[in-house]
């Protein structure tokens, strides 16, 4: 059963029978939004949005690695990103980039996961519909949370969400922040005050 995570709002990533997850999926999807042509023409097919996906791995307010397009596999080797997607739109509710974390593999030094997406090419969120991010138990396939983007908005980048510890396991926290900027990089000082 699939929770729909406010801003703001978090699960513990523990399974309904006690134990804990050892593998997750955090999958991201979006579709660009019609372009209208003028007062009377109707609307333009939609161009194509170039979203990235990341993981930045935090030690208390350090980052320690990160996972984007450049860089696949933390250097531990505990986080993998499945590939870039340059268009998005892959279908109804289907990813269009991953990110999967080895819960078990994460080192313990990493206490925060913060999910990023950013608009490489500089569109705004404005030019961008049905976007959300989800997290996956990668053992059983099961949807465990889902975070949908209401609406658009003239910044170019969104922090989705963290993964943290909390009381000995993983908890999931939505966050839904809009940024400034083209690559992960750029996000880190707003990802700051929300650790």
């Amino acid at each position: 059963m699939t929770v729909n995570l406010a801003k703001g709002q978090g699960i513990s990533l523990e399974k309904g029978d006690g134990g804990a997850l050892t593998a997750v999926r955090m999958g991201l999807g979006w579709q660009a939004a019609p372009r209208k042509r003028g007062l009377l023409s109707g609307l333009m097919r939609p161009r194509e949005i170039d979203l990235d996906a990341s993981a930045v791995l935090f030690s208390g307010k350090k980052s320690v690695d990160v996972v984007f397009f450049q860089h696949l596999t933390s250097n531990d080797g505990s986080i993998r990103h499945t590939g870039d997607n340059l268009v998005g739109g892959a279908g109804q509710g289907d990813d269009d980039e991953s990110i999967l974390v080895d819960l078990q593999r994460v080192p313990a030094h990493v206490d925060q996961i913060v999910f990023t997406v950013n608009s490489f090419t500089g569109q705004t969120f404005q030019e961008v519909q049905n976007a959300f991010c989800r997290l996956v138990d990668e053992t059983t396939g099961q949807e465990l949370a889902r975070h949908t983007l209401a609406g658009g908005g003239p910044y170019t980048a969104q922090i989705m969400a963290k993964v943290h510890r909390a009381d000995g396991g993983w908890r999931m926290t939505a966050l839904g922040t809009p940024a400034q900027g083209r690559t992960f990089q750029d996000l880190v000082p707003a990802i700051l005050p929300l650790l």
